[in-house]
């Protein structure tokens, strides 16, 4: 309508134009009409392609924040990796520390007081049962036995004459030469001599005896390990209340005895008989053979373990007594067990912890420990060998929490 309008005008003003002919003022107007349409179309157009454009970028944007928002919801849950526990062997080895010790060994003593006159072995010395070791001078028991066997000399003497003069009046008894009471004293008084001579004869015995000890054998094969007197010095048997002195160590190597502790799982399986092979530090590669030839049959209350003696032959000496071994012993599978890495195990205050992976939530089971082989761990109780582990669970992990395996599971082993 303003278009016409200022159409009009301007035909009103201007007038008809010289020369050119004069449209009809209707198709003028019907122009002017399909020019206003036009306009309003275009108008329409832009507005139109303007709002699909600002419809696309907020479909675009809900789009990009609602996958934003999954991509968030998948990244917070954690990608495990997990292991399947690895059933132990049915005749499974455990190790133990040994203290080797001699088969026999003893110190020895003297019996007698005096002081040491020679000595005859040094520490290392392989003796033989019944050889000298030393000698201890004892001049006061020399004394002692020198007069005792004078005391003896003359009770032996008395008795002698108290024999003749009650035989003499024995045989005078029958002639009536003498009376009953000469002969009733006669043979009190050799009855008395003769219980003198025997008091003389056991003094002299002890004395003897006594001088006996001043030589200090070998009570059997071994080897010297200590000797701690020397040549000159005092040596005290303890007789009077004094310190005894221990002239030597002697000890019984050709045969060793290494004792250990097996804890208290095992004691049902260690039994008399069982093999076992010795290792020791300074025979790397070497393995002893031994046999378990004995056990307490009572576990210590303290370590809460059983004390075995394992018997191994040394007959060369090879082995040094004191030493430190490790025991290998071989025994059956009682109770099934499992190995997994350490690195699976949750330390919690309720208890040893591990984290396993079911239906796509991880879920914490309280097991127990058993020996500990350093990278892997033994696990007596708790499992039942098809779990899946998860390896490194986060201390914050918690039974429900959602997981993802980062791959698919090894069996005995990390995926």
């Amino acid at each position: 309508m303003e278009i016409e309008g200022v159409m009009s005008m301007q035909s009103q003003t201007t007038g008809p134009i010289p020369g050119q002919e004069q449209e009809p003022q209707s198709s003028t107007v019907v122009r002017a009409q399909r020019r206003s349409r036009k306009g309003w179309l275009i108008a329409l157009a832009i507005f139109l392609v303007f709002a699909l454009l600002l419809a696309m970028g907020i479909l675009q944007r809900l789009h990009t924040s609602a996958a934003l928002r999954t991509e968030t919801a998948d990244m917070a849950v954690p990608t495990v990796s997990v292991v399947t526990p690895q059933r132990s062997a049915p005749s499974q080895e455990i190790v133990l520390p040994g203290n080797v010790q001699p088969y026999v060994t003893a110190p020895i003593f003297s019996r007698t007081n005096g002081y040491l006159q020679a000595w005859y072995f040094d520490i290392g010395a392989h003796v033989k049962k019944g050889q000298l070791l030393a000698v201890i001078a004892t001049p006061e028991v020399d004394q002692q036995l020198g007069q005792s066997r004078s005391n003896l000399s003359t009770a032996e003497a008395n008795l002698r004459l108290a024999e003749i003069t009650k035989n003499r009046y024995q045989g005078l008894l029958k002639s009536n030469a003498v009376s009953q009471q000469d002969v009733d004293n006669a043979v009190g008084t050799y009855n008395a001599n003769k219980s003198i001579v025997e008091a003389d004869q056991a003094n002299v015995k002890q004395l003897e005896a006594l001088q006996s000890f001043e030589k200090i054998y070998a009570p059997f094969d071994g080897i010297i390990t200590a000797r701690n007197t020397d040549v000159g010095a005092l040596v005290d048997s303890g007789s009077s209340g004094g310190v005894k002195t221990d002239l030597f160590h002697l000890s019984q190597v050709d045969r060793l005895r290494v004792y250990v502790n097996v804890p208290e799982e095992y004691s049902q399986a260690t039994t008399s008989g069982l093999a076992a092979e010795l290792t020791l530090s300074e025979f790397p590669g070497t393995a002893f053979t031994g046999r378990l030839v004995r056990t307490s049959e009572a576990i210590n209350y303290d370590t809460r373990t059983l004390l075995a003696e394992v018997d191994v032959k040394n007959p060369t000496g090879k082995l040094l007594s004191g030493s430190y071994a490790e025991v290998h012993f071989k025994v059956p599978g009682t109770i099934s067990t499992y190995i997994l890495p350490t690195e699976t195990l949750l330390f919690r205050k309720e208890g040893l912890r591990v984290a396993i992976v079911k239906d796509g939530k991880a879920q914490l089971l309280p097991v127990t420990a058993g020996r500990d082989f350093g990278n892997t761990i033994e696990i007596v109780s708790g499992l039942q060998g098809n779990e899946s582990v998860i390896v490194s669970p986060p201390d914050s992990t918690v039974d429900g929490e959602k997981v993802q395996l980062a791959q698919a599971t090894t069996p005995g082993g990390a995926s």
